[in-house]
């Protein structure tokens, strides 16, 4: 079986209908990424971290340190469409920001602490919301796309997924498991 390394659970496709019992099981993903991340590279050698998980892509480092950045920006951008109506978000450039030395070379213990926080606050505040503020809206300039918090919530239930699944290929292909 050839999998798609950069892909390996495939592209987020929304549902047609987004249930309440979707988003629930999207907060619950989003809510035990930290522990099953730590538990996936916590015994891992500087070398091992330090490993693409592809030609091209991105060290296991670099993975975990994006994860953190990727979902700082996703909570703030849940905040701002909460307290704004439809504001457009601030996009960054995810790429040079994984060359930059904190990412490329700092252990990964800080972005995990910040992941487990982060995560412990944006559940608590995920559980709070009503139907209604799943509604609410930002807008992204690079896509054009003005996004529902409720699709969001699974864009970055899959998102954890998606790098975790970049993660525990290597490892498996690499036999570190």
């Amino acid at each position: 079986m050839n999998v798609n390394l950069s892909y390996p659970i495939g592209r987020f496709t929304p549902p047609d209908v987004i249930s309440e019992e979707q988003i629930n099981e999207w907060i619950r993903e989003i809510a035990d990424l930290p522990m099953v991340l730590r538990r996936t590279v916590e015994s891992l050698s500087v070398e091992q971290l330090d490993t693409p998980y592809r030609e091209g892509g991105w060290t296991i480092r670099q993975v975990v340190h994006h994860l953190a950045e990727s979902h700082l920006n996703s909570f703030i951008r849940f905040k701002l469409a909460l307290t704004e109506e439809n504001p457009t978000i601030k996009p960054y450039d995810e790429q040079r920001w994984a060359e930059l030395p904190d990412t490329k070379n700092m252990p990964i213990e800080a972005s995990l602490t910040l992941l487990t926080g982060l995560h412990q606050r944006w559940v608590f505040l995920l559980a709070t919301l009503a139907p209604e503020d799943l509604q609410k809206t930002f807008y992204h300039p690079e896509s054009k796309e003005t996004v529902k918090l409720a699709k969001n919530v699974g864009i970055y239930a899959w998102h954890g997924r998606h790098h975790l699944a970049h993660i525990t290929g290597l490892l498996e292909r690499m036999g570190w498991v």
